[in-house]
């Protein structure tokens, strides 16, 4: 797969000597994408349509299907035997119809009851949850340095290592989420006298959900783009990418769930039409975050072209 940065040869090492396999920093490089608005796009539309980025989305969105109940169960789990609050576990539902496009009662139903504390499938859930994480963020981490131009990936150990860390990550920015919008739920029942079948604190309630679920998502990017590349990236390279593809996530979350009656795949999948649906929106999330790993690479780097130029 192609990079967006210029490649930089090292200098063949002594016999005696280890290499350097240290990228060179981004700011010392010269940029050679598109100059101009449209070419970069058609240069987007390159990228996504190579054989290797499909292959990493189909690959994230596999490995995010398998995460996706044990994560689901691990929530559950914390806001029952952890925190010990039945708003918080309600909390959890919402997020989730709000976040699935397909099956979100189906989903939340059985998770509820592999959720129940005398089944004993917690820790089998967190542990499936590590593995999988792994295989969510190993991908991710090789096609996000192609990108940004390095060619030595992280060990084994190094990588499981950041995949640890992300996954906390995200199950921080779960638990806060649900956190703030079961506090948030509370305060405003407090302030409706306990009078909750309303209109007014349905629509305070969802607005609240979607707006947190929003900030969750631009969170989510914008730690993935940063962290996962093996070199350093500045915050301010990639944060508005995080920002748009966050809101064009929640966007075409919208477009999919309109086009699944056209798309039908009960018809074609049967009882299995809800694992394919959310197999080909993982698949699709997956080549929206390379897209933007893509886009936010070619503009830094091109930025710093331009600076040097003046600076020249």
């Amino acid at each position: 797969m192609p990079s967006i940065l210029p490649e930089t040869t090292t200098p063949q090492a002594a016999p005696n000597q280890a290499p350097n396999p240290a990228p060179e920093p981004i700011a010392a490089l010269r940029s050679t994408v598109p100059a101009t608005r449209g070419r970069q796009l058609v240069a987007l539309a390159r990228y996504l349509g190579g054989t290797e980025v499909h292959t990493y989305a189909f690959s994230v969105a596999a490995n995010v299907i398998l995460s996706l109940f044990p994560f689901i169960v691990l929530l559950l789990t914390l806001c029952r035997q952890v925190f010990h609050s039945r708003s918080m576990e309600s909390v959890v539902g919402d997020m989730m119809h709000s976040f699935l496009p397909v099956g979100q009662d189906f989903i939340m139903r059985n998770m509820q009851i592999l959720a129940h504390p005398k089944k004993g499938t917690q820790v089998f859930s967190l542990v499936m949850l590590l593995v999988t994480s792994t295989g969510v963020f190993l991908p991710l981490e090789v096609a996000l340095n192609s990108v940004w131009g390095v060619k030595k990936n992280r060990n084994y150990l190094h990588n499981q290592a950041v995949s640890l860390l992300l996954a906390c990550i995200v199950g921080a920015l779960a638990m806060l989420s649900v956190a703030f919008t079961a506090g948030q739920q509370t305060a405003v029942s407090w302030l409706f006298f306990g009078h909750t079948d309303n209109l007014a604190f349905r629509f305070l309630a969802g607005s609240f959900l979607r707006v947190v679920g929003l900030l969750t998502s631009i969170l989510l990017f914008f730690f993935i783009y940063w962290v996962l590349p093996n070199r350093s990236v500045p915050a301010r390279a990639v944060m508005p990418t995080a920002i748009v593809i966050g809101c064009v996530w929640e966007l075409a979350k919208l477009l999919y769930v309109l086009a699944l009656p056209l798309l039908d795949f009960q018809s074609v999948y049967g009882p299995f039409y809800i694992s394919v649906s959310l197999m080909m929106w993982a698949f699709l999330s997956g080549l929206l975050l390379l897209a933007g790993a893509h886009f936010s690479a070619t503009r830094y780097t091109l930025r710093l072209a331009r600076q040097a130029e003046r600076e020249a």
